[in-house]
């Protein structure tokens, strides 16, 4: 548009210009030695205009002579460069078909055609990768983290080799330093956290998740639910360092994050009870019992064998079970508690309670253990621990992904590695059949599960009746949640 506004303008004062000379007619007398002339006015314009145009179009010829050779250049390089991004495009499709030879052909060709640009580099990279040339690899990806441009790509090369060696420890320092050039990067995010939480560096984890939430690289539903178990491990983490303060403060920050979280419940009242909070840990366990009751609680509840009597833990856990009367954990442990005071009336009427026509395994090991102690009915014994040979197994820790079950609570499931995915839950059981014999059968585990191997087996009344958390355990229930998640 502005170029023929300026032909327009231009072609209006040239008009103007020969109107201007038709109006004002004269001429121009030219003297060389003897030859006078005159030359219309008209016919010297005319002149200067054509003599213009000439000039121009001589420079015009001369500046494009002189760029021929630099034009000529510039094809060859567009075709050299055309030829070098084909053969990159065809050892990329090469890498995708899986043909080392052809990827690695491709790469050298482009190289040459390139001269070496970032995508050659990572080409000749995945191509060594391909050959089983994992030294190659390394080279070229170390050598991409020499250039700004290149830098980040070198390091997700380096940190995938590193990841399928096993060497965690790289793999999170890789994982690191892209964070630092890329903080934003979702799976930088994601993949930093992961690692971290497979190395058990817990306040690190902490520190990346609230930021991947922020970012939008884990969404916040997810993230709220994986941030419970994350406290929880840096209340482990804090505990294992030796810093008993910060370890329940991490313990009631998990509780408060999901108020329903046995886990977080459960761990919170047993530093509450080293820390010697007792008040404070009653009135957490009674406001628990009442949604989420677990053998441990009980136990913290009742106080230690050694520093309360029979009777009085009789009277504490008739007071907690006035919070959810009818739950099975309820029933449970006030008769554990009945029959440890030989009370033995009371304790069967709970137990009858519970139903003995279908009961669980924990039910049938304490009425055992009634029979023995109130009436010395070997006999009796004898019935009902083969009934909890075959009775619903105990509940356990079990994990959701892959139902793998454990005797203590940790953040991450010992068999795939899956974050907050332990429940306190009745793994499944299938009733094997009996040996014709008197003796009692020992509850067989199936193979698939994982449940410890210093669980209480069936061996005597008094083991078979111990519960897990309970006062007379092998375990006790503050290290329930405190043992530290060992990496596999």
């Amino acid at each position: 548009m502005i170029r023929t506004i300026f032909f327009v303008v231009l072609a209006a004062l040239v008009v103007a210009g020969a109107v201007w000379l038709a109006e004002h007619p004269g001429s121009v007398s030219l003297s060389w030695g003897d030859i006078r002339g005159d030359i219309d006015m008209a016919v010297v314009f005319g002149g200067l205009i054509l003599f213009a145009v000439i000039v121009a179009l001589l420079y015009r010829l001369w500046w494009s002579a002189r760029r021929v050779p630099k034009a000529i250049s510039n094809s060859r390089q567009r075709g050299k460069q055309e030829r070098g991004y084909k053969a990159l495009t065809q050892g990329m499709v090469a890498v995708a078909a899986g043909d080392a030879n052809e990827a690695r052909r491709q790469a050298k060709k482009a190289d040459v055609l390139l001269g070496e640009p970032p995508l050659t580099m990572l080409l000749s990279a995945q191509a060594a990768q391909l050959n089983g040339d994992e030294a190659a690899a390394t080279r070229y990806f170390d050598a991409m983290l020499k250039r700004p441009e290149t830098a980040f790509l070198g390091l997700r090369g380096l940190l995938m080799q590193a990841e399928r060696d096993g060497d965690t420890n790289a793999a999170l320092a890789y994982a690191g330093r892209a964070r630092t050039l890329q903080p934003k990067t979702p799976w930088v995010l994601t993949k930093l956290f992961d690692l971290q939480v497979r190395q058990g560096q817990w306040q690190a984890a902490l520190k990346t998740l609230d930021q991947a939430m922020k970012t939008g690289a884990i969404k916040d539903n997810e993230g709220h639910g994986l941030r419970a178990a994350i406290l929880l491990g840096c209340s482990i983490e804090a505990e294992t360092a030796g810093n008993s303060a910060s370890a329940l403060s991490f313990a009631e920050k998990a509780h408060k994050q999901q108020p329903d979280h046995l886990p977080s419940i459960v761990r919170r009242a047993s530093l509450m009870h080293d820390a010697g909070k007792t008040r404070g840990l009653l009135k957490v366990i009674r406001e628990a019992w009442a949604h989420s009751p677990h053998p441990a609680l009980a136990a913290l509840y009742a106080g230690d064998d050694n520093a309360t009597d029979a009777l009085t833990r009789v009277k504490k856990l008739e007071e907690l079970r006035e919070v959810n009367p009818d739950h099975l954990e309820s029933r449970i442990a006030l008769a554990r508690a009945l029959i440890d005071a030989k009370i033995w009336g009371a304790a069967r009427t709970h137990l009858d309670a519970i139903g003995l026509d279908d009961p669980p395994s924990r039910v049938c090991r304490l009425t055992a253990e009634l029979e023995e102690g109130e009436n010395q009915d070997i006999d009796a014994v004898r019935h009902w621990l083969v009934r909890a040979a075959n009775a619903a197994p105990d509940p356990a820790w079990i994990c959701g992904d892959c139902g793998a079950a454990s005797a203590r609570w940790t953040p991450v499931c010992h068999r795939c590695d899956a974050l907050g995915t332990l429940d306190w839950l009745v793994p499944e059981h299938a009733p094997t059949a009996l040996p014709n014999s008197e003796a009692p059968a020992l509850p067989v585990v199936p193979a698939s599960s994982d449940v410890a191997a210093d669980e209480p087996s069936a061996i005597s009344p008094k083991q078979e009746l111990l519960l897990p958390g309970s006062p007379d355990a092998p375990q006790e229930p503050a290290e329930d949640l405190t043992e530290p998640n060992q990496p596999r």
